[in-house]
Formats: structure tokens, C-alpha cells, sequence
């Protein structure tokens, strides 16, 4: 009892933040502010320091799978929310569609990144030079031969060991851009939907702190990416499209209202009181036999 005490508190008050018109209005601008000047924060980082390793168990664990732990959770969350209200899988199903629009916008965009780079890069291969096989720079500094090897993709030039350049756009700080929006989104529509009286059990609840405990850790990781692996603008370009991605999505396409081509807006049919045969107020979720969703 205690501890679900604790759990309503909790998320009581992070629904009420995430559902803030203001948050709600402005979180597209903090995360643009934190892409653009959290590269400033490498001038107070140690370099030493456990983030500073691309090993860190926070990077393995969850950055190379940032998409599926984002569908997990907030898919889980998305039909918990939406079942328990409509009590209609086809519904539900239309509201998740909205993940699959997003994971298969991310999949375009990768294969589209990968072709600009492997079009505009080129590929080095670092030669094994002795000392007397180095030339020096204009500052005296010795600087190894580069032999180019054409034909070569980024992938495989890198996994061989060899030397990659050309123009790139950060695939990580996209995505984690694209999901902090993509979960500010989806779980703002919890604080309203609990000031309608909405049902809430334990487990939505809980499935609801898990996201928003997610959406703290990429912000966390997308901060230790500017932080200690500060690559312009690269990142800058990355993130710039994790917001035009949302905003395309969630600003545009789905304020079209749902239809067979668009899954419609968050909450969309959900956020409704129903009058019953006394004429008062029903709770989202509740309706009798004459207005029950069929």
C-alpha cells in the first residue's frame, strides 16, 4: 500500500510535467539548445572519466539498441493506455502504427546516410611507415602516408582498419533526438488522461515511470555524446534531422486526423467524457451497454 502510495505520487507529478502545455510547447527547443551548445561542455569534461570510453556499459547496453528499448516501453505503454480505455484492438493498433511510421522513417534515413557517405567518402589505407618512410607537414610535425583504396564502403574500410573520410551525419544523436521527442509525445497525454479520471492501475503506471525514466537516460547519453565525443557538425546535422523528423510526424502529418493513411494525433479518441442516462460525467474508459465502443 505504502509503495503504491509512493508509485501514484510519483507519477502523478511526472505526468503533470510531461502534460504542462509549456513543456510541451518548449521541449523541441531544449533538446535543440542541448545539440547545439552541449559540445561546450568537452571544455570542463575529463577526458579520463568513465564516459569518456566507448565501452561503457550504458553505451553497449542501450545506445546501440536505443530504438528497440524506445518501442518496447513506449509500445508497451501505447497499448496499455489505449486497450484499457477503448477497449478496442483496432484502435490500439492504430495508435502503434504511429511507432512503426517512426522505425521505418529511422531505417530510411540510415540506408539514405550510409549511401551519402559511402557516395562523398573515401577510404585510406595507413600505410606501415618506418621512419624514414614519413614526410613532415608545414609544421614540421610528421604525418603518415595515405594510400586511397577505392571502391571500398565505410563499413568495410573501417572494419578493416583503414581510414574513412568524407561527410557524415551522427546516426546516434539523430536517433536519441528522435526519441526523446518521440517519448515527450506519447506520454504527455498521461497527465490529462489522469485529470478525467482515467483508469490507472499498477501496471500502467509503472510502465509509464520506465518511460520516463528512458526519456531521463537519453538525454543523459545525448549529453555524454556531446560532452565527451564532440564531432561538428556532424551531431548538429543529426540532431537537426531528429527534429525535422518530429516535426514532419508529429507537427504535420499526423494533425491530419485519423484516416487509412494517417494514425492520428496521440490521445486521439481517447481524452473523451461520455454523458451516461443521468446526464453526468463517465470516466474515460467507462460507458454503459448503449455507448460502448463496438
Amino acid at each position: 500500500m505504502f509503495l503504491n502510495s509512493i508509485l501514484v505520487v510519483i507519477t502523478d507529478l511526472a505526468a503533470g510535467l510531461l502534460g504542462h502545455a509549456t513543456f510541451r510547447r518548449h521541449f523541441h527547443l531544449l533538446m535543440s539548445g542541448l545539440v547545439i551548445f552541449g559540445p561546450a561542455l568537452s571544455l570542463w569534461v575529463s577526458p579520463f572519466a568513465i564516459f569518456a570510453k566507448r565501452t561503457h556499459f550504458l553505451y553497449r547496453m542501450f545506445l546501440q539498441s536505443a530504438w528497440g528499448w524506445t518501442c518496447v516501453f513506449v509500445g508497451s505503454f501505447m497499448f496499455l493506455l489505449t486497450f484499457s480505455v477503448s477497449r478496442s484492438l483496432q484502435l490500439s493498433l492504430r495508435h502503434l502504427s504511429r511507432l512503426a511510421v517512426a522505425g521505418g522513417l529511422w531505417q530510411g534515413f540510415r540506408r539514405v546516410l550510409s549511401l551519402l557517405e559511402n557516395t562523398t567518402g573515401s577510404c585510406y589505407e595507413v600505410l606501415a611507415t618506418p621512419l624514414e618512410s614519413k614526410v613532415a607537414g608545414d609544421n614540421g610535425a610528421a604525418q603518415p602516408l595515405l594510400l586511397l583504396r577505392e571502391g571500398e564502403s565505410k563499413a568495410a574500410c573501417v572494419n578493416a582498419g583503414m581510414l574513412w573520410r568524407g561527410y557524415e551525419v551522427s546516426e546516434d544523436t539523430f536517433l536519441l533526438c528522435l526519441c526523446c521527442l518521440l517519448l515527450a509525445e506519447e506520454t504527455a497525454v498521461f497527465g490529462p488522461y489522469l485529470s478525467l479520471g482515467g483508469p490507472s492501475g499498477a501496471p500502467l503506471r509503472i510502465i509509464f515511470l520506465f518511460c520516463v525514466v528512458l526519456l531521463g537516460l537519453w538525454i543523459f547519453l545525448l549529453l555524454c555524446l556531446l560532452a565527451y565525443f564532440p564531432q561538428f557538425p556532424t551531431q548538429l546535422l543529426g540532431g537537426a534531422l531528429g527534429c525535422l523528423s518530429w516535426r514532419a510526424l508529429y507537427q504535420g502529418w499526423y494533425r491530419l486526423g485519423p484516416s487509412w493513411y494517417c494514425p492520428g494525433r496521440p490521445g486521439l479518441g481517447l481524452l473523451t467524457t461520455k454523458k451516461d442516462e443521468d446526464g453526468k460525467a463517465e470516466r474515460p474508459g467507462q460507458s454503459n451497454d448503449a455507448t460502448a465502443p463496438k
